[in-house]
């Protein structure tokens, strides 16, 4: 903070107009801020172009993503420079770089962690490293998707407070931002060679109280929170990666809630193909995937959030359960446009999910997979048994009506939906009471006898649907769950039919949605990719294994996010950001295939 001044008018560079936009920039050059409540996109310039407040689902303040107005800039005022960054070990502490012709500078960065529901707190710290810095800010927060401007704005020294819609903002070290015509906070810092300058904007649904909070302590509170939630591992080449994965699955996770699909929404997997969706919203599914990846790394506290939330949801819903809540268990709102936005570009902006409406079997056998490893690690209160014991029963119920299945499709009878309950219930027979165990074990088999009857295909393997003899990726993870015995010709023979009709470049595609070749009508499914990792050590085939592994791991941006979607063609991610459950995959198939383990305790 020392040494800071503003610049003189004969010494600034040349700059853009008041309201000049910073966005929007390919996926992949995107890194996450998140604390569990929220979570923030900055962009390569320094652009916060992304942040939802207060919480997850909520109105953006900062929109530029889709072509809103509300942004938070932080970037070289001289334009000559090349981008990089990293984040810190162990966290979601993002260090923007920028080697510019006149020296590097470095803008430090984060969500105060644990964060608190009603309350965001962003830290951002510049430094110069070598010379003399000159830096533009532009903070121009716009409540409901950029429809709020700042109002109400006043400065007491170095601390500007502002009313935007319903939320109060406070940011502490802009003593030297204006308030331009436009609305927004805005001006040029000199940070001295060597030095440093830390910037706090908090946005609440409350007025804030208190002294403005002190940089420092925030940054050491954030900094020891990281430390003490994301295990160490160690061994294998992806060790970084795996404990980064931990951390994006740690920021995506309300504590004692749920965990969002990803941060944001309407972010096109198919340019102008009308595929965009909101996906800040808790999937039943995601909350297995997450959890069976965290009891691998042996800690508990991302396995007992996914199976507070399931069982909350099971015993409020029963066979009523929807495939997707708000992360703090009401229902996904309907889906509608937001027709005043751009958009990100080849989509409009929208919300909401349609989601809602739709049964999806397969939920059920992921519910089950993951008390089943609850139960394993003694993990399983009275109420999570019985939530155990109610997906159970709404198995037996509903397993041979249509579904949506995995890919939340127009209801058919699936066969990973029939074959993802059977993995279920032999998982959750392994842990029950005897009495039960045989009961549950024998709808098992019932099912399976239906799903050899029906969806079988004539060649002896699994086929995607009982009246569709395609094959389909989703048919690799009923093998790898324990579906059928080790050594089931059936499964071997699913794998190699999915590995040679949907496979390219290394990568692989969910199934053939129409004639044309694989990659036109929408790119391949990262999840997949580590499916077929997966089901490759299953058969034995380590290298195989560590191939597609690394081939779908290297599938990423510089900050090593991973989306849905992967333009094989383009080597563009496509989809919302980050998607969790690739981010879970890859974890667990890290852990399996040997790339990374758990640090165990000597002595």
């Amino acid at each position: 903070m020392a040494g800071v001044r503003p610049v003189r008018r004969d010494e600034e560079p040349s700059q853009p107009t008041a309201g000049e936009d910073h966005g929007p920039h390919v996926l992949r050059e995107y890194a996450l801020l998140a604390d569990g409540h929220r979570g923030a996109l900055v962009g390569p310039d320094g652009n916060v172009g992304w942040l939802c407040a207060p919480g997850w689902a909520d109105p953006a303040v900062f929109s530029s993503l889709l072509g809103g107005r509300g942004e938070y800039l932080v970037t070289p005022a001289n334009p000559r420079f090349v981008w990089g960054g990293h984040y810190e070990p162990g966290s979601l502490v993002w260090v923007s770089r920028w080697v510019t012709t006149d020296g590097i500078v470095e803008c430090r960065e984060a969500l105060v962690f644990p964060g608190e529901p009603r309350r965001i707190v962003l830290l951002r710290q510049i430094h110069a490293l070598d010379r003399d810095a000159v830096v533009r800010v532009r903070l121009d927060p716009r409540a409901d998707f950029g429809r709020e401007p700042l109002r109400e704005a006043h400065r007491d020294g170095r601390v500007w407070t502002a009313r935007c819609g319903g939320l109060h903002l406070r940011h502490s070290g802009g003593e030297r931002l204006d308030l331009t015509a436009d609305g927004a906070l805005r001006g040029q810092l000199r940070v001295p060679a060597g030095g440093r300058h830390d910037m706090v904007l908090e946005i609440a649904t409350h007025p804030p109280d208190g002294a403005p909070p002190e940089p420092g302590e925030l940054w050491r509170t954030t900094e020891r929170s990281w430390r003490e939630s994301v295990p160490a591992l160690a061994g294998g080449g992806a060790q970084r990666d795996v404990v980064f994965a931990y951390a994006v699955l740690r920021g995506l996770t309300r504590p004692g809630g749920g965990m969002v699909a990803a941060a944001t929404t309407a972010l096109p997997e198919r340019a102008l193909a009308g595929r965009n969706y909101d996906y800040r919203y808790a999937w039943i599914r995601d909350q297995s995937f997450a959890g069976r990846a965290a009891a691998l790394v042996g800690r508990y506290d991302l396995l007992d959030d996914a199976v507070a939330f399931l069982t909350d949801r099971l015993l409020a819903d029963g066979d009523h359960l929807s495939p997707a809540y708000t992360v703090d268990g009401a229902p996904v709102p309907r889906q509608q446009e937001l027709p005043w936005l751009p958009g990100y570009p080849g989509a409009p902006a929208r919300v909401g999910n349609w989601v809602r409406d739709q049964f999806q079997l397969d939920a059920f056998g992921e519910a089950l997979l993951l008390l089943a490893v609850a139960g394993r690690h003694d993990r399983l209160d009275d109420a999570s048994w019985r939530a155990l014991e109610l997906a159970v029963r709404v198995v037996g119920d509903r397993w041979r009506q249509p579904d949506s299945g995995v890919w939340e499709l127009p209801p058919r009878q699936w066969t990973h939906s029939k074959l993802l309950c059977v993995a279920g219930l032999r998982a959750a027979a392994r842990v029950a009471p005897a009495a039960l165990a045989g009961r549950w074990s024998a709808l098992a088999d019932v099912v399976l006898a239906d799903a050899a009857a029906h969806g079988q295909h004539p060649s002896g393997r699994w086929q995607r649907a009982y009246d569709d003899g395609r094959v389909d990726a989703a048919l690799l993870l009923p093998g790898v769950r324990g579906a059928l015995p080790d050594g089931d010709p059936r499964t071997e023979a699913t794998r190699r039919a999915v590995l040679a009709d949907l496979e390219c470049d290394g990568y692989l595609y969910r199934f053939r949605p129409d004639p044309r070749p694989l990659g036109d009508a929408e790119g391949a499914f990262l999840l997949c990719g580590f499916a077929a990792a997966l089901a490759a050590w299953q058969a034995g085939d380590a290298v195989a294994a560590t191939r597609w592994f690394e081939r779908n791991r290297a599938a990423c941006g510089p900050p090593g996010l991973f989306t849905e979607e992967y333009d094989v063609q383009q080597r563009q991610l496509r989809g919302n950001l980050p998607q969790a459950f690739v981010h879970a995959l890859m974890l667990e198939t890290a852990l399996t295939v040997g790339q990374a383990a758990p640090c165990r305790p000597t002595g």
